[in-house]
């Protein structure tokens, strides 16, 4: 069975109810109307994968509202109907964008060949849009660790489902790529992905920007708006940061998942929905329901597949792996050589604890490859990533408030000092420092010493 969605413009019934009862019978969802102002306000509250527009219409001719379907919603294929066909008007129909055109009197079947070619143009322009989106990754799902691979044999399996995944990750671990891997395996791999930060909108935009809104709603609001709900129709949509979601938000995703539709701001008519929800979030979304700021059948609704995104410090043994990458993947998008990492540079980052996870080692290596001249990375370029930073420790001494916070922070800028000279050897600095290494180990965790600053 076809799922494209098609709008039918044309002001003679007979035609509308032809054209319509043919191509329900090819499986497609059909909707139609007799003039284009009609049509325009339609493909502004719903989405239409194929219009077929006749150029003779009352008001507003046909060409105008190709025009402006065109200038809104470039990614619906348009089709011309006319019994008036002429090479100029075709020529003109073609340069605004149309697919293809069609004479008066319709051969059903040409009609038929012709939407289903449409309409395969359509998904072959949503995939482009995937692998353009795909290209613009910066990471793929790299290591060899068990977890990652035990995480890859779960988003292969959940990405043949329609079932809500609830991500939980700290920053910086991968949750966007993984719902995007989720969706690029899905079958809904030809629709849109659409992202929304929930934790980065205020509450008062957030609902615009999921609901979408009909004009007039707001002041200076002269045209409907989609939201991403509608613009993720038939695709996926994931709400990162899903736990500072506002609860009045959160009552109007609950309705939404519950009846499967939903109504734009300002409107009374409800629109159904076909979107799949990924969802995710780097707190614990239980206390956020026992403090009353999470909703609890919003967390039943969405956590039907729970997925958990291990640390970096987890899984440790892939960090030669996202380091060999991502020396490669920078090194082509500076047009550099291929940078390596000596062993004690390499073993200098497998004992860093990246609180940042993989977004943090991601933009360390970008600055290796930006800063280092050499072709090997060793343990002697550490410092340009820490002495800027430990400079300006000195700098700070003056505005502590106590005498213990002058010395915490002299003793930071000192021990910090000494374990760059020794290329953070725990053992060389403890000796230089005249301390054992267990009590150097306690004053790096009690002065929060990071390496790499």
């Amino acid at each position: 069975m076809n799922n494209g969605k098609i709008l039918i413009i044309d002001d003679e019934a007979g035609i509308r109810s032809s054209l319509q009862g043919i191509l329900e019978d090819e499986g497609y969802t059909v909707k139609t109307t007799d003039s284009g102002e009609k049509g325009i306000d339609l493909i502004q509250k719903e989405n239409f994968d194929l219009v077929l527009l006749d150029i003779w219409l009352p008001e507003i001719g046909g060409l105008e509202v190709l025009e402006k379907i065109k200038k809104s919603e470039d990614n619906i294929q348009v089709v011309m109907i006319t019994g008036h066909g002429s090479i100029e008007t075709a020529v003109k129909a073609t340069k605004l964008g149309a697919y293809d055109f069609l004479e008066k009197p319709l051969s059903l079947e040409k009609v038929v060949l012709t939407a289903n070619n449409a309409l395969k143009q359509k998904n072959l322009e949503e995939e482009n849009i995937q692998l353009r989106e795909r290209i613009k990754l910066k990471y793929q799902l790299i290591g060899e660790s068990p977890a990652i691979q035990k995480l890859r044999i779960e988003i292969d399996k959940i990405a043949t489902t329609d079932g809500r995944v609830l991500i939980f990750g700290e920053n910086g671990t991968g949750k966007e790529l993984v719902a995007r891997l989720i969706h690029q395996n899905s079958p809904r791999r030809n629709k849109r992905f659409i992202q929304i930060n929930t934790g980065a909108i205020p509450e008062e935009i957030i609902e615009r920007e999921l609901f979408g809104y009909v004009r007039g709603t707001y002041p200076y609001s002269e045209k409907d708006k989609k939201g991403k709900l509608l613009l993720a129709d038939g695709g996926t949509l994931f709400l990162d940061d899903i736990g500072k979601m506002g609860m009045k938000t959160q009552s109007r995703l609950v309705s939404v998942i519950e009846e499967q539709n939903f109504e734009p701001l300002g409107s009374s008519s409800p629109i159904p929905l076909n979107t799949r929800f990924i969802t995710a979030t780097n707190e614990n979304l239980r206390d956020l329901i026992a403090k009353g700021n999470f909703r609890e059948d919003l967390f039943f609704k969405l956590n039907v597949i729970p997925l958990t995104i291990p640390p970096l410090r987890e899984r440790k043994e892939d960090i030669p792996f996202l380091i060999d990458y991502f020396l490669k993947y920078f090194a082509e998008e500076f047009g550099k050589k291929k940078k390596t990492m000596n062993k004690e540079a390499l073993a200098a980052f497998i004992s860093y604890s990246w609180p940042g996870n993989v977004s943090e080692l991601i933009n360390v290596i970008e600055r290796f490859v930006i800063m280092v001249q050499e072709d090997i990375i060793d343990s002697s370029h550490l410092y340009l990533l820490v002495e800027p930073r430990e400079s300006q420790v000195s700098t700070k001494i003056r505005d502590v408030r106590s005498f213990e916070e002058a010395r915490n922070q002299f003793d930071r800028e000192y021990i910090h000092s000494v374990l760059i000279r020794n290329n953070w050897n725990i053992e060389k600095a403890a000796s230089d420092l005249k301390l054992s290494q267990a009590q150097l180990n306690l004053k790096i965790k009690n002065l929060h010493i990071h390496f790499l600053g």
